[in-house]
């Protein structure tokens, strides 16, 4: 039976998922970990196998953009319509959230599928609480707080919210193709370089592996929709991996199989929870594992809250737009991955000081003060 185009980059998308899910368990990749190993202990191992895969993601994806093999301004990133305050409200939510729920959306289905039964309820809440955000109650507020202050950059003579595109307005460069390239050349090299510069990252096996990886995964993925998707007749959207909205479409998916469609972000969802559960099963990494306490559930049900409202606002997570998002050059992307680190640091920061018995504005304004963003002596 031959496959039609959907169902052809659906099947391949699943299958690179799975390489997905299998690498991040084998890896431990975390980037709310990440956060917490720079934050918490000064290490900076995972942090940099975060930026490598951004890096790495950002070269492979703009190299097959100046080959015109892919058009990564088809993509939700690239769009005129700037929504800066989701980017900046949806990151520091997500930010907050991912800290609360022990993982952010794609290590949420990599625990999933290591048995782990606290993040399947982070999983269901983030789903219901993204399709309420995208076509539910939630969506009143999504619409009409939040996008009505979305910019019209067209207004303002860029064709899109690219950095690229940007810095050819400023400096009156009219070779736009060779600004992109140089852009990306530039700030992938750099950030390659940083991860590199570490002797302990080149030494770790495990980040030097996930950041190339997760890396070449996006990148297959913008290859997959936008070479292979590619038809007259039977498009398929080009899109990459991201972990928020698709997880919602999974459950919706779930529930009207018989009358429902599938798409590449189901089958991702699919993918990485299979790789993540073949590698635990074959490295008898497999445990269940549930709540030890009252606080600890309700943490994680916040959580899985604040990431669904957070990631569909934002346009996506610490992969769909940290990553995934990083790869096209968006400024969106930029704000949303730094706000989504500061709110998770800074949440971080408020758990410790609030286990020294400090109020939460207390807590608030000694981390605040940490980060030299208040004055250490107005926290007494």
């Amino acid at each position: 039976m031959e496959l039609s185009t959907l169902h052809t980059v659906t099947l391949w998308g699943f299958f690179v998922a799975v390489l997905f899910g299998a690498v991040a368990f084998k890896t431990n990749f975390c980037t709310m970990g990440a956060v917490s190993d720079w934050v918490n202990m000064g290490d900076t191992g995972r942090l940099r196998a975060w930026f490598m895969a951004i890096g790495v993601a950002i070269l492979a994806s703009q190299f097959m953009q100046y080959r015109g093999l892919i058009d990564l301004n088809d993509s939700i990133y690239l769009t005129a319509n700037f929504g800066w305050l989701g980017h900046a409200l949806g990151g520091l939510l997500f930010g907050i959230g991912m800290t609360l729920g022990a993982g952010c959306g794609q290590r949420t289905l990599v625990r999933v599928g290591g048995g782990n039964l606290k993040s399947l309820v982070v999983m269901l809440v983030m789903a219901i609480t993204a399709y309420m955000t995208l076509r539910g109650l939630l969506a009143l507020v999504r619409i009409n707080y939040i996008e009505v202050t979305n910019v019209d950059l067209a207004a303002r003579g860029l064709a899109d919210q690219g950095i690229a595109t940007s810095i050819a307005l400023w400096f009156g460069l009219e070779n736009a193709r060779l600004v992109e390239a140089v852009t990306a050349g530039v700030i992938g090299l750099a950030l390659v370089v940083w991860a590199l510069s570490s002797t302990d990252y080149r030494k770790s096996f495990d980040n030097l592996l996930a950041g190339i990886s997760i890396g070449l995964f996006v990148s297959a993925a913008w290859y997959l929709t936008g070479v292979l998707g590619h038809d007259d007749f039977e498009p398929v959207p080009l899109e990459s991996y991201t972990f928020v909205a698709p997880v919602a479409d999974s459950l919706n998916y779930l529930m009207t199989y018989t009358g429902a469609t599938i798409k590449f972000g189901i089958a991702a969802v699919g993918g990485v929870i299979v790789g993540a559960f073949l590698y635990a099963l074959l490295s008898g990494r497999f445990r269940i594992e549930t709540f030890t306490s009252r606080q600890d559930m309700v943490n994680h049900i916040g959580g899985g809250v604040l990431m669904g409202f957070g990631g569909v606002i934002a346009l996506g997570c610490t992969i769909g737009q940290g990553v995934t998002g990083m790869s096209t050059l968006a400024w969106g992307s930029l704000i949303t991955l730094a706000t989504i680190i500061f709110g998770s640091a800074m949440t971080m920061k408020v758990q410790y000081y609030m286990l020294d018995e400090q109020s939460f504005l207390r807590a608030l304004l000694s981390g605040l003060a940490d980060f030299r963003l208040f004055p250490r002596g107005k926290t007494a």
